[in-house]
């Protein structure tokens, strides 16, 4: 029978896990033709998510598995995390918040079933508020003009991949970056399923806009060189601009003997020039801080305790654990 394997990222969610794991617990019964493994990662949750799980673990040993990580890393570590551990022939990923519909999977596995390496579910609406929106599609405009070509519009987080996939994945273990523009970029042809993003009934939303605005800057400088190119063509333009004005000035005193004045245009020129290298100084540091990073190879997580079985925890350097 094949497995397939659910990587939920949990973080602050105990309001939805009672009604979240009965739905992906009720997916076996859809799936009969699968062993359907739910793997729930608890990236440093501060309430009773951890102990919830666990409960549930106990109770149904043989679906679920807990990795609990040492501390906060982030959702996108936290699904590679849940990455590593999952076993499925196929892995499936969806939010704990129940605002991706798991009944989706179904059709999700179908298309696997047909030879599909990738299955994405797009949003194709969005029940939240219209500023929302607008910078949900802004975003993914931006990411399709200068980014990534033919990423899917309205993007995507919620999806079932191949064990090819999550194997390249596994062995490419990038940091900083948006882990489902990495999967889009393997270039494995995804089958697209529209559905409607429903709005989060309980609990409180922890994807917040400093999450937001580091997501963005890791899509650019992990996809994209158009910073550093946009940074040499302003710089040209600057140096020319600077070039002539410096070379009117000269030629105006020269020729013309007209007395060289103006301390408020110096200023702007001055101020103008100092804020674009400012700038562009901030956008190197993002490059060099990244490869510093990279260079360190620091673990992007860092797996605590895997529970498998009823209470017991497995060491994550366990032989035999990925």
């Amino acid at each position: 029978m094949r497995t397939f394997s659910i990587v939920v990222p949990v973080y602050y969610n105990e309001p939805n896990l009672p009604d979240t794991v009965p739905q992906l617990l009720a997916l076996s019964d859809k799936l009969s033709d699968y062993n359907v493994e739910l793997v729930f990662v608890d990236d440093g949750s501060g309430d009773r998510s951890l102990e919830m799980l666990l409960e549930f673990q106990r109770r149904f040993p043989d679906n679920i598995k807990v990795v609990k990580l040492t501390r906060n890393f982030g959702s996108m570590a936290a699904i590679q995390a849940g990455m590593t551990v999952a076993m499925g022939d196929c892995v499936g990923m969806i939010a704990s918040d129940l605002q991706d519909p798991p009944e989706l999977f179904s059709d999700m596995i179908y298309h696997w079933e047909q030879g599909n390496k990738a299955v994405f579910a797009v949003r194709q609406d969005r029940e939240e508020s219209r500023l929302q929106k607008a910078l949900s599609n802004s975003y993914y405009a931006i990411i399709q003009k200068l980014a990534i070509r033919n990423y899917p519009t309205g993007g995507f987080d919620f999806f079932v991949i191949d064990r090819q996939v999550v194997n390249e994945i596994n062995r490419i273990n990038e940091k900083n970056t948006n882990l489902m523009a990495l999967i889009f970029w393997l270039g494995f042809k995804p089958i697209l399923i529209p559905y409607v993003r429903r709005k989060r009934e309980k609990g409180r939303s922890r994807w917040t806009l400093a999450k937001k605005l580091k997501l963005f800057v890791d899509t650019f400088v992990a996809f994209t060189f158009f910073p550093i190119r946009l940074l040499s063509v302003i710089g040209f333009v600057v140096a020319m601009v600077s070039f002539f004005y410096g070379a009117f000035i000269l030629a105006s005193w020269y020729f013309n003997g007209i007395e060289v004045k103006g301390w408020v245009p110096s200023m702007l020129v001055i101020t103008l020039t100092a804020g674009i290298q400012m700038t562009m100084l901030g956008v190197l540091g993002e490059y060099l801080w990244r490869t510093l990073d990279e260079i360190r190879q620091r673990p992007q997580f860092v797996i605590d305790s895997i529970y498998s079985s009823p209470g017991q925890s497995i060491d994550s350097n366990q032989e035999g654990v990925k």
